[in-house]
């Protein structure tokens, strides 16, 4: 659709991410060529300032917000004030300003864990208000969560055409390796990884092994956000995902043969497994815009675990430091 791009402004937030620098190459191969990724050191965008800002340099048609500050289980229980408070000022200054703006379109993207910690599996969008979420995200996916409420509310009110995807976990290259907020792929892969090349005969991993998760390939959500961008203007959230889950000790024991690592694993059962099961419907974006992730997970694997393979050895790519997942607001 590459006529509905022409000459159309495109603000990306988190634009230099994972998931947003994934979202710019797929814009850019749809035919968008006015592309604005507004970078914190420039655009704070927990500030009514740095929106302001950006909207103001960029002058947006339409907005995808990416931005979020985010870790895996054990960033979420260090910081659950800071999580929540800067993912939802970030986002409910930004969904404001732009339709002050003018901007016609606003695709906020959310999270998994928005869901209920007991959510009947595989998880519906009708299913979203039927619990309180897993604790040790709570904080974080109750803040996205209030996008979209704020999105319907504008929508009935204002007619601003705003829409909320539910993306499952990712992963994929670029991917942030960091120990202390990386999430589980990227953490057993370089778990794997240095305990092979050390010669150790185990390695140790959180929880008991038994929770499931799903998980869609960078580049495929990042189809998927372009797709419903294009195509979707309602205001029902919409699940993106694969529609079906691995255990994470079947997860543990995949990523462990893939890398290399012969040794044992041994599981500590006084930490935590996160929500038990998270596993997608994924019919409501196959039937209203047309998406299908297409790479399988083992290759999406083998990708994943190349990239970081060379991007360690070579000592290049993006391998973020900061524990608060900084790299996701577009910082360098």
């Amino acid at each position: 659709m590459a006529d509905f791009w022409k000459d159309r402004r495109v603000m990306v937030t988190g634009g230099a991410g994972f998931l947003g620098s994934s979202v710019v190459r797929r814009l850019r191969d749809a035919g968008a060529t006015e592309i604005f990724v507004p970078r914190s050191a420039q655009y704070d965008l927990r500030t009514h300032d740095g929106i302001a800002r950006a909207l103001a340099d960029g002058r947006p048609d339409l907005v995808i917000h990416l931005a979020a500050v985010v870790g895996g289980i054990g960033a979420n229980r260090e910081n659950p004030g800071r999580f929540f408070y800067e993912n939802a000022i970030m986002g409910i200054e930004l969904m404001e300003q732009a339709r002050n703006a003018g901007v016609s379109k606003f695709v906020g993207v959310g999270t998994v864990c928005s869901y209920p910690k007991f959510t009947p599996v595989p998880f519906h969008e009708d299913d979203l208000w039927g619990g309180y979420p897993e604790e040790t995200n709570a904080p974080y996916g109750l803040a996205k969560k209030m996008l979209l409420v704020q999105g319907q509310a504008y929508r009935e009110q204002y007619g601003f055409d705003a829409i909320h995807l539910l993306p499952v976990n990712l992963y994929g290259p670029g991917d942030n390796f960091d120990e202390s907020s990386s999430h589980v792929i990227p953490a057993l892969i370089k778990k794997c990884l240095d305990a092979r090349d050390r010669g150790d005969d185990f390695i140790e991993v959180w929880g008991t092994g038994s929770a499931s998760r799903e998980f869609l390939y960078v580049d495929d959500a990042a189809n998927g956000i372009v797709l419903a961008a294009e195509r979707y203007d309602e205001g029902a959230p919409v699940n993106l995902g694969v529609g079906h889950e691995i255990t994470i000790r079947d997860l543990v024991t995949l990523i462990a043969r893939l890398s290399g690592f012969e040794g044992e694993l041994r599981w500590d059962a006084t930490k935590p497994d996160g929500q038990p099961r998270r596993a997608l419907d994924t019919s409501r974006a196959r039937e209203k815009f047309g998406f299908a992730a297409g790479t399988s997970f083992e290759e999406g694997l083998r990708r994943t675990i190349e990239w970081y393979t060379t991007t360690r050895a070579n000592r290049h790519g993006r391998l973020p430091t900061d524990p608060l997942g900084k790299e996701l607001l577009g910082r360098d």
